[in-house]
């Protein structure tokens, strides 16, 4: 099963991929932490962890240091994301009703932790297929930025009726996507292979098995997805495959139909 429909979520944690599901396979733990004002929450794992806010005040505790941080809109803002090796102790307090992203995979490599609240906007496509797939991509930390992690984690911003994950691309690791939508009933569509799936506020997918996996948000809506992939064993992510017959048109001089820039 590809596509996991959106739930009703709880207080508390909540759980949408378990790693221990041989099933699912994405090597990588994916929930949803929702913390109503005042709330704390503590974890300590053994494994490597991000806790990516999507809205709301908190404090973070982690490693002698507490910082407060705060993010209004996913669409509009830039990430903010704690990142932790294994057996580090994390406390989050709420200072207002809060919504985290919890991501974890096993990984034995230890790195110090790191507050990513910098994180630019790249907007990919952009000067290309007449701005048809011109997207805002959030990338937060991959190899480069943290050698030792055994995860890359990045946001997308589709502009309404646009593409994005485009030229149709693929790559061996497993990868999940996270979708929210402005407005909240809006809706997109996600090819997985050769099958397409209908994705709305909140639903998830997993990406696995070298699939490739291009995205459109419907006209009117906004859509934005969380990208999560975890490294293989000797085969860490670097960059994705384009699919050969359409990798013309990243061409700034493509020809593509009608030969209009304006459109």
């Amino acid at each position: 099963m590809f596509l996991l429909k959106a739930k009703k979520l709880k207080n508390g944690y909540n759980q949408i991929i378990s790693e221990a599901k041989r099933s699912e396979n994405t090597m990588m733990n994916f929930g949803i932490l929702q913390l109503e004002k005042g709330q704390k929450y503590a974890n300590f794992d053994n494994e490597e962890r991000a806790f990516l806010l999507l809205k709301g005040q908190i404090n973070l505790l982690f490693d002698n240091e507490e910082r407060v941080v705060k993010r209004d809109s996913y669409f509009d803002e830039t990430p903010v994301c704690l990142h932790v090796s294994k057996n580090a102790n994390v406390k989050i307090i709420a200072k207002t009703d809060s919504e985290i992203v919890l991501i974890s995979t096993e990984n034995e490599r230890f790195f110090p932790p790191e507050l990513y609240d910098n994180v630019e906007n790249e907007y990919r496509g952009k000067g290309t297929m007449q701005e048809t797939a011109t997207r805002i991509v959030r990338t937060i930390f991959d190899k480069n930025k943290s050698p030792k992690s055994n995860m890359v984690l990045g946001e997308v911003v589709n502009y309404p009726g646009k593409w994005s994950s485009y030229p149709p691309h693929h790559h061996p690791q497993p990868e999940i996507y996270h979708y929210r939508f402005f407005p909240m009933q809006g809706f997109g569509l996600a090819l997985i292979g050769d099958k397409a799936i209908k994705v709305e506020n909140g639903d998830t997918v997993k990406i696995l098995n070298d699939v490739i996996h291009p995205q459109v948000a419907a006209p009117g809506y906004a859509m934005y997805y969380i990208w999560v992939i975890r490294h293989l064993e000797g085969n860490p992510y670097t960059e994705p495959v384009f699919v050969t017959e359409h990798k013309w048109v990243m061409e700034k001089e493509a020809l593509i139909w009608p030969e209009r820039r304006d459109i």
